[in-house]
């Protein structure tokens, strides 16, 4: 009874965890702030009915039925291209594949889950780092570079991304709910969460000259120029642009991390 069903597309069902069942006395009043907040656990269960599933390595919490694994690494070369990709993505090396006939459910986390038909998104959907959870394993996945220096430079969203393309449904956590993400063409910041494939990314500046960027108080902005879609995340603090009420953030090993501390640090953004 306390699992809420709150979205399902294709195999995938999401269930978001009304009350945490086991709080210790000295963690009580935690607890009630985090659920009157709506930071609750969610976790997703797949149903196999012969098909396979791509997930995020170390996100399988439990299996019943007939249920098999495998890694999906054909040799030694392709384990290593494979831990490259991971490495540039923030994502897993290896995402192991299960399928068969029974029922697949994933670790729970904080995050929101969002189920996307990615053959909704035109040539394919690119992804912020770390943002992968899960996919039928008949979508391809592939990792795309930025097509600019200042892309790759400014726009915060890191040197290269994950893309996934064909037919079928993807899982992402994403760090706002699905009803707040809308779609946009210029982001102050490193915001978006997936975009189409088809679309060129460019940063530039937010007026004509680098005069009235400067005092208009935005700078650059990511520009997505093309046909497709782009979810952003507008109650998260992305902006590329230091501010003195803003957080520090520790970069972290990811392509987004590295890129975004060397621009920060060069040119004062």
């Amino acid at each position: 009874e306390n699992l809420k069903q709150i979205a399902q597309m294709g195999s995938y069902t999401v269930y978001e965890h009304q009350k945490d069942m086991s709080v210790a006395p000295s963690y009580a009043s935690v607890a009630y702030f985090m659920h009157e907040m709506n930071v609750r656990k969610r976790q997703v269960l797949c149903c196999l009915n012969g098909t396979s599933v791509r997930v995020q390595a170390g996100a399988m919490q439990w299996t019943a039925g007939s249920v098999e694994s495998e890694t999906g690494v054909k040799g030694v070369g392709d384990f290593l291209g494979k831990a490259l990709k991971g490495a540039v993505t923030n994502e897993s090396a290896v995402k192991p594949v299960y399928n068969g006939w029974g029922y697949l459910m994933l670790e729970p986390t904080y995050n929101y889950i969002i189920l996307e038909d990615v053959a909704t998104w035109g040539s394919g959907i690119v992804l912020d780092d770390g943002m992968f959870l899960a996919c039928d394993a008949g979508l391809n996945e592939t990792v795309v570079a930025r097509n600019s220096v200042s892309s790759a430079l400014l726009g915060g969203e890191g040197l290269f991304n994950l893309s996934l393309s064909g037919q079928g449904i993807a899982v992402l956590e994403s760090p706002v709910p699905r009803e707040e993400l809308f779609d946009v063409v210029k982001i102050d910041g490193n915001m978006a969460v997936a975009w189409s494939s088809s679309l060129q990314f460019t940063v530039e500046k937010s007026s004509k000259s680098l005069l009235g960027s400067a005092v208009n108080g935005e700078g650059f902005v990511n520009v997505y120029r093309g046909s497709g879609r782009i979810l952003m995340a507008p109650t998260v603090n992305g902006t590329t642009m230091s501010t003195s009420n803003s957080p520090k953030q520790n970069a972290g090993v990811s392509s987004k991390g590295l890129v975004s501390s060397i621009a920060k640090s060069a040119l004062d953004l």
